[in-house]
């Protein structure tokens, strides 16, 4: 019989041909999905070509997604995409998703159905965690190694020690996936969970939505994490059910796995916040930040630009202005989000209010384009990171909040409460 495993532990020992694996060990496991984007995959395919692979162990199992620098912002990223496209049609890869049938890279993955429950996946970009919220494992990792794996449809891995995170309470209300991950990460830093994989369980956990758990699991990367995992209910099968293109499995860890350490908190304590510059571990609750001033909103990202995101900014901002002072980018994370969005009159209410609705792009997130900050400025965001420079001039800030507190922020034109717009 094999010993009491994590979620984690189990996927990783399906996926090398182990009955069990243990934490520490080095292992090579074949993985079902490997993705990359319009600044990771150039480096792939460089290295690709160099080594002499002939061509991909499977079209279906590779997903480029130029999401980063698109719709092309200069001629060096216009470059980098023809990169992509050209190596996608020589190689007859299925999953390359071009300009208006792409999205960001993390939100359209489990949109159409190409990440499951039991997976393993990689990804050339660090968020790639967050598929941990339909069951899988994900993790990011070099270019190196996408080519490599591009080439063999396996990859080398560490097996990581397992952390649980343990939610009980009722939320309060305009409290969500985002709040619960920046109390965490305010809990243990930056490097609290390094090379770890964070277990998300508890009452409140089952309680969230899928969106909410992928907010989650996307964060994981910030508190160190190898990866961040929820393990499969009928709130995923319900999401998956309708998307999954192949066969997927259910996994779940035994009662008897040993974690490296166990964290309880009570979720109805828990108040909306904001994460300070320059780290996502300087939280603070939100009402005790309502004097500082900002010059920028971004609501999106691929921790915040989902459906219920724009919904959720769009009850706060509906009927109101953005303060003259301010600029509020809304950016759909898929093309079918903003056609939602479209339809139910979301959109609307944003360009009613003033603000402007941009194609999904991952853009300002990483200071790449569609809303970069000047020196001196400040920006409330629903992203995922607020280093030095993340979102442009190194003088610049960046504060990080769930779409309500943005939303109220570009209503007052300082970081602010929904209710206070309400």
């Amino acid at each position: 019989m094999p010993r009491p495993m994590t979620i984690t532990e189990k996927i990783l020992a399906v996926h090398a041909g182990r009955e069990e694996v243990h934490p520490g060990e080095l292992i090579i496991a074949r993985v079902d999905m490997i993705l990359a984007n319009d600044i990771t995959a150039p480096l792939a395919i460089k290295e690709f070509e160099r080594i002499g692979a002939g061509d991909v162990f499977d079209r279906q199992r590779i997903a480029l997604v130029p999401d980063h620098f698109t719709p092309q912002k200069d001629i060096k990223a216009a470059e980098q995409c023809r990169m992509m496209r050209e190596f996608a049609k020589r190689h007859g890869i299925v999953h390359y998703f071009e300009v208006g049938r792409m999205g960001i890279e993390h939100a359209l993955l489990p949109e159409v159905g190409l990440v499951l429950p039991g997976d393993l996946v990689i990804g050339a970009d660090s968020h790639t965690c967050t598929y941990g919220a339909l069951g899988a494992f994900a993790t990011g990792v070099g270019s190196t190694d996408v080519a490599s794996a591009m080439a063999t449809g396996e990859c080398w891995f560490k097996v990581p020690e397992s952390m649980k995170f343990i939610y009980y309470g009722r939320l309060q209300r305009w409290v969500s996936g985002k709040d619960l991950i920046l109390h965490t990460i305010g809990d243990i830093g930056v490097d609290g969970a390094l090379y770890r994989a964070m277990e998300f369980e508890g009452e409140t956990i089952s309680a969230l939505p899928m969106h909410a758990r992928l907010t989650m699991c996307n964060m994981a990367i910030e508190a160190g994490g190898k990866s961040g995992i929820i393990v499969p209910d009928g709130i995923t099968e319900e999401y998956v059910r309708q998307r999954a293109r192949r066969p997927y499995n259910l996994y779940k860890s035994d009662p008897q796995a040993e974690y490296i350490e166990v964290r309880e908190y009570d979720a109805s304590k828990i108040e909306p916040l904001v994460a300070c510059p320059h780290l996502p571990s300087n939280v603070r609750p939100a009402r005790e930040l309502t004097h500082i001033s900002i010059d920028q909103v971004v609501i999106g990202s691929c921790t915040n630009g989902r459906y219920e995101d724009l919904e959720e900014a769009a009850r706060v901002i509906r009927g109101k202005k953005v303060n003259p002072n301010v600029r509020m980018i809304v950016i759909p994370a898929t093309q079918e989000i903003y056609r939602k969005a479209l339809k139910e009159g979301i959109i609307e209410t944003f360009i009613e209010a003033d603000a402007v609705v941009s194609t999904p792009t991952c853009g300002p997130c990483l200071g790449g384009h569609m809303g970069i900050l000047a020196r001196g400025e400040r920006a409330i965001a629903t992203t995922n990171r607020n280093f030095v420079g993340r979102m442009g001039h190194p003088e610049s800030e960046v504060y990080l909040s769930g779409p309500a507190v943005a939303a109220a922020s570009a209503v007052m034109g300082r970081i602010a409460l929904p209710d206070e717009v309400l």
